[in-house]
């Protein structure tokens, strides 16, 4: 346990009924950042991206918190992660954020040679000793690769539950990107978070998204795990989110009934957001990369063979940047001497659970295992 670098009591002061956002230095400081990296990313389940991403025989350098981390598919399938570090002489064995194929791999400094297992395999002009690399727990969920960098977070199941039966019906392991943007955002990552759950602000910033989607619409969830979220509907005649509310792809195989009328909107803690429409599939995965910035990798999920996508895209492309301005605009305010923490509306409650799971973190000094309850 170790405490977070931030004043204790502005941070308890969030939790007091109807909440407000965190201290300056939350969103400002990037000691507090570290922090997060080390204890928020490295200590819970961290979404690496889409498991299609890594094809049989082949391994991927990802940042999870403070570390690298290697997943390796084997030639039957198989998905593995270990830390990014040669058992001999500490150099790394793919440099983050790249990707490599093949039977075996060769640490680039003195070409110690592993397995796909993670066996040590061969040495130079040496039997090579009983060594393996240190592994790192990885699971797939729902077609995602989500890492656990300190090995002791609480089972995906758990992790997530009561999640299942609000995702499973889009069968999003069955679906494949389609298409893909990155933003650089000007803001820290707590504050995209922060925006995505509510639409408070969309009657100010989104008119496309009005127009299709009432602002004050749908219900909100009291989760079990930790995740948080709710659902928005759809308006009488709207199909789908995009500039007409019609769909040029149709519903997805497993949604019917009321499920064709509603948009499922959850973040599943702390860098993964699931917008699930009747007809396809959108995700944020969002990277720290300062105090003040973030990346933002957004995907478009549909059924294999789907081609026109680009009205979903150019909706959300267009709500994407308007909520990235909004987000910057706040990083500037938040950044000022004037600056005070203020109240959360009632329509502001999502938001609040998610403040109250990062003030638990922050006052804890651990990554939270649970949602906490307000």
């Amino acid at each position: 346990m170790t405490q977070a670098p931030l004043d204790l009591d502005a941070v308890r002061a969030c939790l007091e009924p109807p909440g407000m956002m965190l201290p300056r230095e939350a969103y400002t400081s990037d000691e507090v950042l570290d922090w997060e990296r080390r204890v928020v990313f490295g200590g819970g389940w961290v979404c690496a991206g889409r498991a299609t991403t890594l094809a049989p025989r082949s391994r991927m350098a990802v940042a999870v918190g403070d570390d690298s981390v290697l997943l390796v598919r084997d030639g039957d399938g198989t998905l593995r992660g270990f830390y990014n570090v040669c058992r001999h002489r500490g150099h790394e064995l793919l440099p983050c954020g790249s990707s490599a194929t093949g039977r075996f791999i060769a640490c680039p400094y003195h070409n110690w040679v592993y397995d796909l297992r993670g066996d040590l395999h061969k040495i130079p002009r040496a039997e090579p000793p009983k060594l393996g690399l240190v592994p790192v727990p990885v699971v797939e969920w729902h077609g995602f690769v989500f890492v656990n960098a300190s090995g002791d977070a609480p089972p995906i199941g758990d992790y997530l539950a009561g999640l299942e039966e609000i995702v499973a019906p889009y069968g999003m392991a069955a679906l494949e990107v389609a298409a893909s943007h990155e933003y650089e955002l000007n803001a820290n990552w707590k504050l995209a978070v922060e925006n995505y759950h509510e639409c408070y602000h969309c009657p100010a910033i989104h008119p496309e998204l009005c127009r299709v989607s009432p602002p004050d619409s749908g219900d909100n969830y009291r989760p079990e795990g930790l995740w948080a979220g709710g659902r928005m509907d759809l308006v009488d005649g709207a199909q789908t989110m995009s500039m007409d509310g019609s769909s040029a792809a149709g519903p997805l195989p497993g949604i019917t009934g009321e499920r064709l009328r509603v948009v499922e909107y959850v973040q599943l803690f702390p860098n993964l957001l699931l917008s699930m429409h009747p007809d396809y599939v959108m995700t944020h995965v969002l990277e720290p990369v300062s105090a003040g910035r973030t990346r933002v990798t957004c995907q478009w999920l549909f059924p294999p063979g789907t081609t026109d996508v680009a009205y979903a895209v150019d909706f959300w492309d267009v709500t994407n940047r308007q909520d990235w301005s909004a987000c910057e605009g706040v990083q500037r305010g938040v950044s000022s001497r004037g600056y005070r923490p203020g109240p959360f509306a009632e329509d502001e409650d999502v938001t609040y659970q998610w403040i109250a799971t990062m003030a638990t973190a922050y006052l804890t000094g651990r990554a939270p295992a649970l949602p906490e309850r307000i």
